[in-house]
């Protein structure tokens, strides 16, 4: 499967349990430095809360996670946050809940209801894109094949990303649906002459 969903924008949402206020904001991001640095500015900015926890969700196939209870009794925060991220069905998304303590302690089964209930609430206010995910890779091809590699390419589905061209032949980058490359991989080969040069998976 080459698509995924994530969020469109950030979101945030607000729960009350028993006068402890938890704070709730998701973000679409787009690798572990991002999210990291988005937790350090939400940290800075509710300095004089108890309890800054966060989970999020990188990669196509949602394979890259994180949890983070910051202090809060183990897998009552962290985990329930990112239960909800992996419930609605998204990657490439941080939620951090945020939690003022309002001086009575609510016990781990609620409390671990509370930060579902928060993460889920700001979750439920985005609105949700699909994105594609893109195999791309280079051809190196001799000027006699290049009108016959650019018709495979083309009919293909790919696109032409970049160009160049040398004394002796010319050199494109191609960027295609990943369920698509292995197809036209297979049909560019078909040209002897033709080099297929690995580049990387793209969204």
């Amino acid at each position: 499967m080459d698509t995924y969903h994530t969020l469109l924008a950030s979101t945030e949402a607000q729960f009350t349990e028993k006068r402890s206020r938890f704070l709730a904001f998701a973000f679409p991001v787009a690798n572990e430095d991002e999210a990291k640095q988005q937790v350090a500015v939400l940290k800075r900015t509710y300095y004089d809360a108890r309890h800054v926890c966060f989970a999020y969700v990188l990669g196509p196939q949602s394979d890259i996670t994180r949890q983070n209870d910051d202090g809060e009794p183990s897998g009552t925060a962290g985990r329930p946050i990112l239960n909800q991220i992996l419930g609605h069905g998204l990657t490439q998304v941080l939620v951090v809940v945020v939690r003022y303590f309002g001086g009575v302690k609510l016990g781990t089964g609620p409390l671990g209801v509370a930060y579902r209930t928060a993460a889920g609430m700001a979750l439920d206010e985005g609105s949700v894109k699909e994105c594609i995910v893109k195999s791309e890779f280079g051809v190196d091809v001799p000027y006699t094949e290049a009108d016959v590699a650019m018709r495979f390419i083309r009919d293909g589905g790919g696109e032409i990303t970049a160009r160049d061209y040398s004394a002796t032949g010319q050199q494109r980058k191609v960027a295609i649906r990943a369920d698509n490359a292995e197809a036209l991989r297979d049909r560019l080969a078909r040209i002897h002459t033709l080099r297929i040069i690995d580049q990387k998976s793209s969204t």
